[in-house]
This record gives C-alpha cells, structure tokens and sequence, in this order.
C-alpha cells in the first residue's frame, strides 16, 4: 500500500535484559540509599581463612604428621569501590512530554545498566593481578573445556565453597556445546558440574585479561577469550532515580531540546578478595 500520509505513532517495543548477567538473579542484589555505602565498602573477609588438618595423638610412624604448631590467620578486609549507569536521553519537546523522557530514560537504563557494571567490574577489578592469579599455561589458551576445569580446581583448592566464573557472553554457545552448563531458562541460574554459578556477561566482552597496575590491560587474541573465576558475590546498589527532576530544567530553550537523564550506582563486593583467569581457544573442536 503507498504511503498515504503521516505515519503512525505507536508505543516503542518493549524488550528485557540479558538474563544470566551479574544482575540476573544469581548474584544477590541489595537496594541501599545509604550515601556511605554507595561510596565504596570495606568488608571483614570472615570465611576465607583455610582449615588445616590436626590430629590430637599422633601415633609415631604413621603416614600422617601434624606441623609444628596450630596456625591463627589474622582477618584481612575486601575493598569494593562504586561505579554509576548514566542514561541521557535529547529529543525535541515538540509531541513528548516530560513524563515520556522519563519512561524512555529508565528503559534505557534498564537495559543497559548490566552491561556497564560488567564492563567496571572487569576492567578495575577481574584484570587487577593485585589479587588475581593467572592460570594460563605458558603453552598458551586452552580449551574452553580445559579452562573451567583449571578454574575449578583453583576455586575449590583456594575457598572450598561454591564461586562464580565470569565468561564473555558470546562464549555461551560454546559453552553449551561440550556441556558445561546445565539446561536453564530465563528464571533460573547456568550451573556447571560442579555446582559453580556462570554468568554470561555482555560487558566481558572486552575480553581483557589481567595486568599489574599501571599497565593496563590487554585485550586476548582474536579467536580467545579470557574466563575468570571469583568466590560469592553480593551487588550492593541504589534506586534508579531521575537526574533532571522537573520539567523546566531539561528544556533548553535556545533550541528547543529536551534532555532527560537517570543514574543508578553500583557496588560490586566479592568475598575474600580474590579470583583467577585463563584464557582459553574459542574452537570449537580444540
């Protein structure tokens, strides 16, 4: 049918987040509007002091032999800092009224926010060799299979309870392909074998890979990818609110635009302070 005039305005088509990044269900996430905690946070690392094994009456020529004395670990504490989703959105007043510059503005964040806590969260934290250990083989990437078994082991010889493997979102297929991860839905948490939370991550896409402070860091080689893995995590976070909060100060009047913008802040807390990476082949065969 030829155009026979104005188009039609209709409602804009609604969409949903990514939903096995870091706020898709399976990291905790706390609603906080305390200023402080949205500064940073400091937290007592209470669970990462390793169990050592000790036996009461050693019977002499045995295979087991206790060490000297008991060992007391002193408590270390995990820094977090914070880091803020900007949406601004510029139109014209002309049809639009404020409280649609609103509506468009939190969608936008919606979609959006996951995608710059990942980022962050990679580039200032993942990367930072200061307390994260790199697994690659000096041989080079590994198979992908190969790299969440390195990351697992890590894991388990350095926290002993259930962590967190961070992968690039595109790894996903992949992923699936030699069954290392569990069949999920949008409800539900990706798990390995081994009982490990995996989040799927836009903002990896980066695919940076850990550096010592002041070098930053590198990018892998087309064809890899870098796979981290951390303990629990907790999001500490605000309520989204609106920037620009009444209808006179978005409006510029000498050209008559309309600009809207809301924010969101983030906390990203890991317990005991530390991770590991591998870089692993994107293959699919080796």
């Amino acid at each position: 049918m030829p155009n026979a005039g104005m188009r039609a305005d209709v409602p804009p088509i609604p969409a949903s987040p990514s939903p096995h990044g870091l706020l898709g269900g399976c990291i905790p996430v706390v609603t906080t509007n305390d200023v402080h905690e949205l500064n940073g946070t400091q937290q007592i690392a209470a669970n990462c002091a390793p169990a050592r094994g000790w036996q009461d009456c050693p019977v002499p020529g045995t295979r087991w032999t206790n060490p000297a004395t008991k060992t007391f670990d002193r408590l270390t504490f995990c820094d977090a800092d914070p880091i803020t989703a900007v949406v601004g959105l510029e139109c014209s007043p002309i049809g639009f009224s404020y409280g649609e510059s609103v509506d468009w503005a939190f969608e936008s964040l919606a979609l959006g926010e996951q995608t710059v806590l990942e980022d962050f969260f990679m580039r200032s934290w993942l990367t930072d060799l200061a307390h994260t250990t790199d697994l690659t083989p000096g041989a080079g990437a590994v198979h992908i299979v190969n790299g969440i078994g390195i990351l697992e082991t890590w894991l388990a010889v350095n926290f002993g309870g259930q962590g967190i493997i961070h992968a690039p979102i595109g790894t996903a297929s992949l992923l699936a392909m030699h069954h290392q991860a569990d069949d999920v839905s949008v409800d539900s948490c990706p798990t390995t074998l081994a009982g490990n939370k995996l989040i799927l991550g836009a903002g990896y896409s980066a695919n940076l890979g850990p550096s010592t402070t002041p070098t930053p860091p590198v990018a892998a080689p087309a064809g890899e990818a870098w796979l981290y893995v951390t303990p629990p995590m907790r999001i500490r976070r605000d309520t989204p609110f609106v920037a620009i909060d009444s209808e006179g100060l978005g409006v510029n009047t000498s050209i008559n635009d309309r600009r809207q913008a809301v924010e969101t802040t983030f906390v990203p807390e890991v317990a005991c302070c530390k991770a590991a990476a591998v870089r692993v082949s994107l293959s699919a065969c080796c």
